[in-house]
């Protein structure tokens, strides 16, 4: 059985079950039982949805500390690019770079730089696989285990190519290395300054990779405020940036895509608008695109729940960064970079796999059982979706009813309905009253008396008592006689 890692854990004292988050959440990964939610680690994705939701904090994201940075002798920062968005335009990306080294990492190497790598490798493994399309982004690694959860059959459309962070992190200890630096392998740490928990996730349990690069990761929302504090006091720092506008466009929905694939693309952004669109993919009608890049957040990695600004300002600033770099070029070695994609460089290591978390059984003969009984007890069921039970529809508990794991006076209005019946049962037994009591009174045990008092007093004679007062009394019979 696969454990899974998650960045996303729920604060069981702050929850209050207030069923917000299993309404919201896009794989139906969480429940309420006995007050408090549970989420079901197969089908989580980290996306954060139920972080953002959540009125009570109950959600929270963990990631790395600052202090774990100190467990290595050397140590690399990679901001993604969204931290470039959290400042305004009087805080250049040098001087973020530089507040990072002063935080305490030896070097910085920029995600934007690893997008840019990406972006020409991307285009040389469209260049040799034209015959399939739509090819989509591996890049975000909610969107990814989105699919691997709820879209199995498209995994093969995910372009095999590693995300802008893997990538930065391996260009970066090769940059460190020949710097000339005598440090061993071990004794170099890389952490990703992470918008996401979903790339907390990837960092610790990476899909498409045994092992990441990367060596830890520490949320924006944590690091931000040591950046504020050191850059408001620096003037005139330069020559630190490596990327251009391309690798910082891949912080906001549309840049990678535009970057990647400018003809016909498409740039979904939000995890539900996701959905949609995987769904029309699976209905074959996003044939004639080539390329679509997938989100899972809203507004792109710059509206991440471990991101402190709000998401439009956020882009606003972020494209107001790629608008005053201009039309520079890509800093990367666009020819280095060719060359290493013909070699693997940017490949994938192993094959994406889905998750048969929604199988019902195992055996198919049993989870066809289990359908049929699933749809049967959803028939019964009264189709509002309002969630009071605990689980996410009225589908979602029929299914955890043949599960095993609910029962069906979990929905309300089942249960009202089985207290209505009850109660009808309990007035018309408090009516009933005892045999001598129950005079004038039409209970079945009187009415039976009754009639059968009536039949002897007629000359019946088939009710034994009466037959022992009169006519059934043999003595008197045979005195008459």
């Amino acid at each position: 059985m696969t454990t899974y890692f998650h960045s996303v854990t729920l604060d069981a004292e702050k929850c209050k079950g207030c069923t917000n988050c299993i309404k919201r959440c896009p794989t139906e990964a969480i429940r309420v039982r006995g007050g408090k939610a549970a989420i079901i680690e197969e089908r989580c994705v980290d996306c954060g949805e139920c972080i953002r939701i959540c009125p009570n904090h109950a959600k929270i994201a963990v990631t790395d500390t600052l202090e774990r940075i100190h467990a290595f002798k050397k140590r690399i920062a990679l901001p993604a690019p969204a931290l470039f968005g959290q400042f305004d335009e009087d805080v250049p990306p040098d001087a973020i770079i530089q507040a990072l080294r002063d935080i305490g990492f030896d070097e910085v190497y920029e995600v934007a730089a690893g997008a840019e790598a990406v972006t020409v490798g991307s285009r040389e493994f469209m260049k040799q696989n034209r015959l399939r399309k739509p090819w989509i982004s591996s890049a975000c690694p909610a969107a990814v285990r989105l699919m691997q959860v709820r879209f199995p059959s498209l995994l093969e459309y995910i372009m095999p190519v590693e995300s802008p962070m893997e990538i930065s992190a391996r260009l970066a200890r090769k940059a460190f290395s020949r710097a000339g630096l005598k440090v061993g392998e071990g004794d170099v740490g890389t952490f990703f300054i992470s918008p996401c928990p979903a790339k907390v996730t990837a960092v610790k349990q990476p899909v498409g990779e045994d092992v990441s690069a990367v060596d830890g990761t520490i949320a924006i929302s944590l690091i931000y405020p040591e950046i504020l504090k050191r850059v408001s006091k620096m003037k005139g720092v330069s020559g630190l940036r490596r990327a251009s506008r391309v690798g910082y466009s891949w912080g906001r929905s549309g840049g990678e895509a535009l970057a990647i694939a400018p003809g016909k693309m498409l740039a979904v952004d939000g995890i539900h608008s996701c959905i949609t669109v995987l769904e029309e993919i699976e209905r074959g009608r996003l044939a004639d695109v080539e390329y679509i890049e997938l989100q899972a957040c809203v507004g792109g990695c710059i509206g991440g729940c471990l991101t402190v600004l709000n998401p439009f300002v956020a882009r606003v600033r972020l494209r107001s960064l790629v608008e005053r770099l201009g039309g520079e070029p890509m800093a990367v070695d666009e020819n280095w970079a060719a060359g290493a994609a013909a070699e693997g460089f940017f490949s994938l290591r192993s094959e994406i796999r889905p998750r048969s978390v929604m199988a019902l059984d195992s055996d198919v003969t049993k989870a066809i059982s289990k359908m049929q009984a699933l749809e049967e007890t959803l028939k019964g069921l009264p189709g509002l979706d309002c969630g009071s039970c605990g689980s996410p529809s009225c589908r979602a508990l029929a299914e955890d009813i043949v599960r095993g794991t609910a029962a069906e006076t979990d929905c309300t209005f089942k249960l009202r309905e089985r207290v209505q019946v009850l109660a009808e049962q309990v007035v018309d037994l408090a009516r009933r009253l005892p045999p001598p009591m129950a005079a004038g009174q039409h209970t079945p045990g009187a009415t039976q008396g009754a009639a059968q008092a009536d039949a002897g007093g007629a000359g019946g004679g088939s009710d034994p008592g009466n037959a022992g007062g009169n006519a059934g009394d043999p003595g008197k019979v045979k005195g008459a006689k």
